[in-house]
């Protein structure tokens, strides 16, 4: 299993983002390693802490670490170092268990965080640590087409087109891949209602139509918009605002008729920042995310702020009125797991059949 571990600095675009930077084992070794004690020959006065996240959150992290350091430099007199590293949601979830020494953990989905609560290192009650369920910004799930839109794709029911190929991510190992299903399924069952046969099997014609399945969303987006492959993308619509940004007239958002509202979690990860002395730091560090300069900030990465006044002020980039569904009409992320994605659940029912 491979990762991507990056130090706060400036990133190329999505030409290299794909790139891994430091193997697991490496990280394990000290490439992504987080302390509050300094490796031999650096500053002892120098704070690192480990941020483990998922593909897409890398730009803005980026930038968000800056903003961070600099407030707590001003604030209480101390330098902090902040390392990223990058992966599939669940990839990274089952990284920290590993020994990952992550100080935080800042993943796609709740369930991710709570595979890591399981195994004990991270405190009972961590999603009312913080507001909004730990989410201090959402997303939702759009299509990105090639400009033109050859294939005319409009909402969920357009995929199941026999000429359509879809690109999409594994739930197995993305959280992003996991919203996207919900989001589809949701569609379904607004049109077929409790016919949980029919729902499935406009699930499966849909998955049928995949042409490839990354184990994360940003090496999804890469290869729909680097390798030139497949008519759609399903992706955060973060992931197709930044592409949009960055290849101006070359793709098209569509927002389909129905979508979810994705709520990425955040946590501290207690059994390590307690090891590393780095309890206070890591509180404040997502902490700050609630501030109305991060949650602007947040905005202007693509994210939507939780705050609701912050949020108004972006009403020109996202669509505040596409129909939502959430987590809660699945019986809330440990329900929605156990019956969609666990082995030989309706995911693994769907893509093998």
């Amino acid at each position: 299993m491979s990762c991507n571990v990056m130090k706060s600095k400036s990133l190329p675009k999505l030409t290299a983002l794909g790139l891994c930077v430091c193997l697991l084992a490496g990280m394990l070794t000290g490439c992504g390693s987080s302390s509050g004690e300094a490796s031999e020959g650096e500053d002892s006065d120098v704070i690192e802490l480990l941020n483990v996240s998922y593909d897409p959150t890398r730009e803005f992290y980026e930038a968000y670490n800056e903003l961070f350091a600099s407030y707590y430099e001003e604030t209480y007199g101390a330098a902090v170092e902040i390392t990223q590293s990058h992966g599939g949601s669940g990839s990274q979830a089952r990284s920290v268990i590993e020994g990952n020494e992550a100080d935080v953990v800042t993943l796609a989905l709740a369930h991710d965080i709570t595979l890591i609560e399981e195994e004990g290192m991270i405190d009972e009650g961590w999603l009312d640590e913080f507001d909004n369920n730990s989410s201090p910004y959402t997303s939702t799930i759009v299509f990105l087409v090639r400009a033109g839109n050859e294939k005319n794709i409009r909402d969920w029911d357009d995929l199941l087109q026999e000429d359509v190929d879809i690109i999409t991510p594994d739930p197995k190992s993305s959280g992003g891949a996991c919203w996207n299903f919900l989001a589809a399924w949701y569609y379904a069952e607004q049109q077929y209602g409790e016919d949980e046969e029919q729902i499935k099997e406009f699930m499966r014609e849909l998955y049928a139509n995949v042409l490839v399945m990354d184990s994360g969303a940003r090496g999804a987006t890469t290869t729909f918009v680097e390798n030139g492959q497949g008519d759609v993308l399903i992706a955060w619509e973060n992931e197709a605002l930044q592409t949009l940004a960055d290849y101006p007239d070359e793709y098209e958002i569509i927002t389909p008729s129905v979508s979810i509202l994705a709520e990425p979690s955040v946590a501290i990860v207690d059994e390590n920042t307690a090891k590393h002395g780095t309890e206070d730091v890591a509180q404040e560090y997502l902490d700050y995310l609630y501030t109305d300069e991060a949650q602007r900030l947040i905005g202007e990465y693509y994210y939507r702020p939780t705050n609701e006044e912050i949020l108004s002020e972006f009403s020109d980039v996202f669509d505040l009125d596409v129909e939502l569904c959430t987590i809660d009409d699945f019986g809330g992320w440990d329900q929605a797991y156990e019956t969609f994605f666990q082995d030989d659940a309706i995911f693994d029912e769907i893509y093998n059949s």
